[in-house]
C-alpha cells in the first residue's frame, strides 16, 4: 500500500514507520523539515514538506495516518501553549482534508489521531467509545480534532479516530517522566494513586493504527489502550518492582498543579477506557498486561 503519514518522525511515528516498511508499504512522510531526513529517503520512503501541494501525493495514496500535533508533556499549558496544542492538531488535519478534497483519486481511509483525554476525569466508570465527553480544555481539543477529520466523510473517505491512551516506551511520553525519580530511588505514585491509567505499549499502539486500514468495519472513534487499565498505585508498584526500586514517594496532586497546572491532567485524571471496538474487530495484543509491557520496555 501507499500510505501518507504526518507526525512520522516523532515518538510514535518513528516506530510506526519501521513497522510499515517492514510490511513492505511505500511511505510519504509530511514534515516541517524534509531536508533533515534526506539521508533516510529511499525508494519506499519519501519525506515531503507541508508547503508542498499535498493533493498531488493524495492521488497516489491508499491511506493517510495523521499524528501531527504539539507535544502535551513537558511544558506548562500557558495560553500560548494551549493555542499551539489546539492549532497544531486542527489546522494540520484541515490541511490534509482539503488536500484529499482536491485529489482526483482519494485515499480509502483516513486514520486521524485523537486522545483518551476526550473523556475527562470519570473515576471508576468503564469508558467504551459510547461514553460521554468532558468539557475541559483537552476534551475540547479532541472534539475539534475529530470533527475536522470527519469532514473527509463528506466525499467518501472512511475516517477513524484512535483515542490514544498513555503510551509506554522509553524515550518519551509519560513513562519517561516517571522513570527518572525511580532511577534515583525517589519514585512513587503521582496524584491520588487511585486514578485509572489507560495505558498501551508503543508497539501495540502502532499496530492498532495500522489495523483499521484493512479492517473496514472500523470507522469513527475507537479506544486505543490495553484491555487491562490499572490504577496509578498499581502502575507505580509494578514499575518499582521491575526496576528494583521503592515506590513510596508520592507526588501530591496539588504539588503537580502548582508546577504544571492543567498539563498534569493526562496523568492525574482517572480514565478507565476499554478498547471495545478493537476487541470486537479481533485485534490481538502483544502486551495485554502491564507487567509484560514494562518487562519488554525496561529489559
Amino acid at each position: 500500500m501507499n500510505i501518507l503519514i504526518t507526525g512520522g518522525t516523532g515518538f510514535i511515528g518513528e516506530e510506526l514507520r519501521m513497522l510499515l516498511l517492514k510490511e513492505g508499504h511505500n511511505l510519504v512522510i509530511v514534515t516541517r523539515s524534509p531536508a533533515k531526513y534526506e539521508s533516510e529517503s529511499a525508494k519506499n520512503q519519501q519525506f515531503v514538506s507541508w508547503d508542498d501541494d499535498l493533493s498531488v501525493h493524495m492521488n497516489e495514496m491508499d491511506a493517510v495516518i495523521n499524528l501531527a500535533g504539539e507535544n502535551l508533556f513537558g511544558q506548562r499549558w500557558t495560553d500560548a501553549v494551549k493555542k499551539r496544542i489546539m492549532n497544531s492538531r486542527v489546522e494540520s488535519t484541515r490541511t490534509l482534508v482539503e488536500a484529499m478534497r482536491k485529489a482526483e483519486n482519494r485515499p480509502e481511509v483516513f486514520v486521524s489521531a485523537s486522545a483518551s483525554g476526550i473523556y475527562g476525569d470519570k473515576g471508576d466508570e468503564v469508558l467504551t467509545e459510547e461514553a460521554s465527553s468532558a468539557d475541559d480544555f483537552l476534551a475540547e481539543v479532541c472534539k475539534n480534532w475529530e470533527a475536522e477529520s470527519q469532514k473527509a466523510t463528506d466525499f467518501g473517505v472512511r475516517v477513524v479516530n484512535p483515542r490514544i491512551g498513555i503510551v509506554l516506551e522509553e524515550g518519551g511520553g509519560a513513562l519517561e517522566k516517571m522513570l527518572t525519580p525511580f532511577r534515583f530511588f525517589v519514585g512513587g505514585p503521582v496524584g491520588s494513586g487511585e486514578q485509572y491509567m489507560s495505558w498501551i505499549h508503543r508497539t501495540d499502539l502502532c499496530r492498532s493504527l495500522i489495523f483499521p486500514i484493512t479492517t473496514k468495519e472500523i470507522s469513527g472513534a475507537y479506544n486505543v489502550c490495553a484491555p487491562n487499565p490499572v490504577t496509578m498505585n498499581k502502575f507505580a508498584e509494578a514499575l518499582g518492582e521491575m526496576m528494583n526500586r521503592p515506590s513510596v514517594f508520592r507526588v501530591p496532586e496539588f504539588a503537580l498543579g502548582i508546577v504544571l497546572g492543567e498539563s498534569a491532567k493526562p496523568v492525574t485524571d482517572s480514565i478507565r477506557m476499554q478498547p471495545k471496538k478493537l476487541q470486537l474487530a479481533g485485534f490481538e495484543y502483544q502486551f495485554e498486561e502491564l507487567e509484560e509491557a514494562l518487562a519488554d520496555i525496561l529489559n
